[in-house]
This record gives C-alpha cells, sequence and structure tokens, in this order.
C-alpha cells in the first residue's frame, strides 16, 4: 500500500498573492497535459504509438509548478514519463504527438518514441528510458553550464538543473553516483524525486530504505534534503522558487522530494492489481486539477463558464494535435542514416536537425512536415 499520505504542512497563503493570469495559466497547462496524456492513452488503444507508453495523469502539478518556478534557459533533464514535462516546458503537442506516432514532425523525427522527448529550443534534454540514467547526465549538465558562466565567460554561474526522478531511481546507483559527484563538485543541480509511492508495481515501503523518509538519503551526501506535497502546483511552486534559488546562489545540491500519485498504471500495460480502488479514490478526490480550479473560483471569481470554455480550447488544441500528427508522413528510409554519429562517417550522414526547430524549410502552422 502506497505511504504518501504523511506530508508536511506548508503555508499556502502566499499563493493568493499571485497573478491570476499566472494561476489560469497554470490551469490551463495542467488541462492540457492531461487531455494530452488521455488521447494519448486512446491513440495507444488504437495502436497507433508502438513501445512503451507511461501517462502522466494525476502528477500534473509537479511539472507545472517546478517548471514555473526555474528560469527559461535552466537545463531540464527527466525520466521516462515525460510528456507532461515537455508540454510544461513549451513544447507544441502536434510535435510530442508526432513523435509518439513514430512520424518526422516529432520532437527527434519519430525516432525516440514517447519516452525520449528531447527539446533543445526549450532547455530540454530529454526523457531517458533506463531507469536513473538521467541523474550522472543532469550532473554532468550543471557542471557544463557551471564551467561556461564561470571559466569560458569570466562570470558568475547563473544557471542550475532540474532532473526528474522516480522513486524506483532510489536504488540505482547511477543516483547514488551522481548525489555524490554533485556533493564533490559544488553542483548546481535539483534531484527531484516525484515519489508517487511506486516504482512499477512495487511499493516504496517494500522496496526502499527509509521509504517512509527519503530526504534521509540526501544527508548521506552533505546536501539539504526538503519534501514538498506535489498534489497542490501553488504549494509545489512557492516551496520550489527558494529553492531553486537558493541552488543558484549557493552552487550546492538539493534533493527534493515532492510527493505524488499517478491515477493510471505504470505503462499502458500495467491493470493496477496491487493497489486497491479505494486508494485510487483517495488520491483522485485530492486532484490538482480541480484543487486550483476551485482556487480560482473562490479567490478570483472564475465562473463554470469560463472554465468550460478553457477546457474545450485544450480539447480543440490536442484534437488539432493528433489531427496534425496523423498527416505526418513516416520518416524516409534514409532517416536510418542520420544522427547515427554526429559527423558525417561512411554512409551515415551527420545529424540533421528535426523540422521542430525550425532550421530551413519547415511546416506551416497547420501543415505536417515532409520527409527530406
Amino acid at each position: 500500500m502506497s505511504t504518501l499520505t504523511k506530508v508536511p504542512a506548508v503555508d499556502e497563503n502566499v499563493a493568493v498573492k499571485l497573478p491570476e493570469q499566472t494561476l489560469r495559466k497554470w490551469l490551463r497547462d495542467m488541462l492540457l497535459i492531461r487531455e494530452f496524456e488521455a488521447r494519448s492513452m486512446q491513440a495507444y488503444q488504437n495502436r497507433k504509438i508502438g513501445g512503451f507508453c507511461h501517462i502522466y495523469i494525476g502528477q500534473e502539478a509537479v511539472a507545472v509548478g517546478v517548471i514555473a518556478a526555474l528560469n527559461d534557459d535552466d537545463p531540464l533533464i527527466t525520466a521516462y514519463r515525460d510528456h507532461g514535462h515537455a508540454l510544461a516546458r513549451g513544447m507544441d503537442p502536434r510535435h510530442c504527438l508526432a513523435e509518439m506516432f513514430g512520424r518526422i514532425g516529432g520532437c527527434a523525427k519519430g525516432k525516440g518514441g514517447s519516452m525520449h522527448m528531447f527539446d533543445k529550443a526549450h532547455h530540454m534534454y530529454g526523457g531517458h528510458g533506463i531507469v536513473a540514467a538521467q541523474c550522472p547526465l543532469a550532473a554532468g549538465l550543471a557542471f557544463a553550464t557551471k564551467y561556461e558562466d564561470e571559466v569560458i565567460n569570466g562570470g558568475t554561474s547563473r544557471r542550475v538543473t532540474a532532473c526528474f526522478l522516480g522513486d524506483g531511481a532510489l536504488n540505482q546507483g547511477a543516483f547514488h553516483e551522481a548525489m555524490n559527484l554533485a556533493g564533490v563538485l559544488d553542483l548546481p543541480v535539483l534531484y527531484i524525486c516525484e515519489n508517487n509511492g511506486y516504482a512499477m508495481g512495487t511499493a516504496i515501503s517494500r522496496a526502499t530504505t527509509m521509504g517512509h523518509e527519503i530526504t534521509a538519503k540526501a544527508a548521506a551526501y552533505g546536501m539539504e534534503g526538503v519534501t514538498i506535497n506535489g498534489m497542490d502546483v501553488i504549494t509545489v511552486y512557492n516551496r520550489m522558487k527558494p529553492l531553486v534559488a537558493r541552488c543558484r546562489e549557493s552552487l550546492r545540491p538539493i534533493f527534493v522530494e515532492i510527493r505524488t500519485y499517478r491515477y493510471k498504471g505504470h505503462s499502458m500495460s500495467d491493470p493496477r492489481k496491487y493497489r486497491t480502488k479505494d486508494e485510487e479514490q483517495r488520491y483522485e478526490a485530492l486532484d490538482p486539477i480541480d484543487k486550483l480550479a476551485e482556487h480560482l473560483k473562490a479567490e478570483h471569481g472564475m465562473g463554470p463558464d469560463e472554465y468550460e470554455a478553457l477546457a474545450k480550447d485544450v480539447r480543440l488544441q490536442v484534437r488539432d494535435a493528433g489531427k496534425w500528427a496523423d498527416a505526418s508522413p513516416v520518416p524516409d528510409a534514409s532517416e536510418l542514416y542520420t544522427d547515427v554519429y554526429a559527423d558525417k562517417w561512411g554512409p551515415y550522414l551527420g545529424t540533421t536537425p528535426p523540422p521542430m526547430l525550425g532550421e530551413g524549410p519547415g511546416p506551416g502552422p497547420t501543415e505536417p512536415p515532409q520527409p527530406a
């Protein structure tokens, strides 16, 4: 059984000071992720998506709240449940869905699929399919930005790296090696554990030491550890904002546990038999989208018609993304020989940018990209 009910109390009063438009944007972002994921589930069931597909429904407040606390040029890297982070960071849902469909219009020209959203323009450095593989890469990103700012540009380190991971990554060697290196080298990196209570189908209490207090792992590496309620986007933002500022100023890594819950299974093939309906209903009653909507209604007078108009706008956007992705061509066979090596070598043609980056001829507002 999940052990996510014990979350330290936090002061949410400061939330009222946030501009209404900011809160409305967060609500739209979370609605976009929720609708996108629901349509992704349908597409998977209709066999438009192959391979694995990990749905983010229930955890929207984490990606939206954390990313809102970052600067636009702060690097971000995550695990394979990555659609929500890509959308929250600014990726067009058309490119996101086209990638999942294996089409040339996708962010990686259809070569990565669901688990590998990558968006150079928005400083999102990929979803990663190997558990904890992103952790040492995050240390590398933090080292790179620090080196560039301080050594190459002769200034002050000004960027932090946000690394999202699941609770299952806590038991991987790469996680501990990365935490150790970040601590030794004073790297400005935030290791953010989206603790949804289960590593695939195994409850955290059954497989992870100190599962009830995983911030204890941060102490072993001499870094600060913080626990946040991840079912409220305002709380996530208010707690993360000072942590990001502290990491940026001190150049010290911070470990953040954000307690959340995924409403669907680990992946689309997961029947969720390891948890009860009562548990699922208890967390669904804490839905982060409903909570923000209620806050906007109570504090800013948002009416039911406004909410429905916002939800309808999101539905139309995702429907358009589906049509666009459907119309995007399958990659030409020649794409088998690109992006294998950075430079041209033998039959391999080096790296070519995806149409998403807008480098060279690309699609119009509604026109799907064509294969080279």
